[in-house]
Order: structure tokens, then sequence, then C-alpha cells
């Protein structure tokens, strides 16, 4: 059994352009459909955070119209709730990448907030890529991105081909007006190639061990991926 180490906001809120505190987190299904992939192949999760908090949920992915029915917004529900590594995080300034086979960033907009820049994260990404250690990262994940920056002020991810919540997701989401800056936007301005497919569909692109996927229903594509490159 290897260790994947799951890297997940604390930010239980999305600072919007006017100063609004918008109520977020991680985004349910970019978690829990990961999860049981990477348990059902005898995989061990554990859980970092800025500072070791717990991670918050975003309450709105449990929502019925976000989970295919109530049926399966309740077995998301359950599952988060059986995720006791959740509930006992260890601080990303506490992480040994060598002690991970794989890393994984879930979404939701709480990255945007913190994981965006946070110098700790960024730092872990940096290693993570340049180790070769197989990495995905999905949605508003690749936020954390942002700060994975070298000495000379380039992002290391820079020239990468990636994936991630796109303006056109925004858009539709109803946010991206409000928002003081886009993620598509972003990760261009910071060098990064950044592959966009139809709004909502699961998009996964793979650039080396490099795996990132555009939204909620990237996220499952992700982890299988992930573990094809964990052989």
């Amino acid at each position: 059994m290897s260790k994947i180490l799951f890297v997940m906001t604390g930010a239980d809120h999305w600072t919007l352009a006017d100063g609004t505190k918008h109520p977020t987190g991680f985004w349910a299904e970019e978690a829990v459909a990961p999860y049981e992939a990477f348990r059902a192949a005898g995989h061990e999760i554990v859980v970092a955070t800025p500072g070791g908090v717990v991670p918050p949920v975003d309450r709105g992915s449990l929502a019925p119209e976000f989970n295919d029915g109530q049926e399966n917004a309740d077995r998301v529900a359950a599952t988060l709730d059986s995720m006791t590594e959740l509930r006992h995080p260890i601080a990303l300034t506490d992480v040994d990448l060598a002690d991970y086979a794989a890393v994984f960033y879930p979404g939701g907009h709480g990255p945007m907030e913190d994981l965006a820049v946070d110098a700790d994260s960024g730092r872990l990404l940096t290693r993570a890529l340049d180790s070769g250690k197989p990495l995905g990262v999905v949605c508003h994940g690749p936020a954390a991105l942002l700060a994975a920056t070298r000495e000379d002020g380039t992002n290391a991810f820079a020239g990468h081909l990636v994936t991630a919540f796109t303006n056109a997701e925004e858009e539709q989401g109803g946010l991206a007006a409000q928002a003081r800056w886009l993620l598509q936007d972003r990760l261009t301005e910071a060098g990064l190639n950044v592959q966009e497919g139809e709004p909502w569909a699961a998009k996964v692109v793979v650039d080396g061990r490099l795996v990132t996927g555009q939204n909620p229903a990237s996220a499952e594509p992700v982890a299988i991926e992930l573990l094809k490159l964990m052989g």
C-alpha cells in the first residue's frame, strides 16, 4: 500500500472583487471520487492543508443538482462523513514528499483564496514536479500552481500543458463578473498552456507526470490517469 497526499484548501470563503466573502471550500465530488478510486486500488490517503486546519466542504457541492439527484448526493455526503482523514489533516509544513507515491489537489473555489498564494504549497508542487512524482490537480485546484514560483520569479509549470476550470464555466456558473481574477487567465499569464474543453464535460490533460482535469466531471478520470502513472 502506498500513500497519496491530498493537498486541500483550508478556506471556507472566496473573496470577491467587492470584498464580499462567498462561502466555499473544497468541491465534494472532486475529493470523494478520487478518494474512492485510490482506496479501491489499495492506497492510503493523507490530507494536508495550510496550518493543518480541517478542510471545509463547499455546502453547495452537496446539492442534488450537482450530484445527479438526491440519491447520489446522499451517497457523496455519506462518503465524506466516512473519510476520517479529512478530520485529521497535517500541516503543509510537516509534509515530507518522500513519504508519498503521488500528490493530488482537489478543487472548489477555496484554493482560489488560499493555495493560490500559499508559498509552502508552491514549494511542494515545485518539488513534486522536479522529482517526477505523479501529480494530479483538478478544476480550481490548479490555482495552487500559481504559487509555484522559482527563485528567478518564473512559474515552475510554465510551458506545461494543463487544463483547469475555464472562463466559460466561471461565467456560466455566475461568478465570473464578481471575481477579482479568473483562473484560466492567470494560468495563461503565468506561462502555462491551458487546454480548454467543452464546458462541464470531462477533460483530462496528461503532460509527463502531471495530470490536470478541467471540472468536477474530470475528477475521477484524473484519479484513473494518476493510478496509471503510479503503475
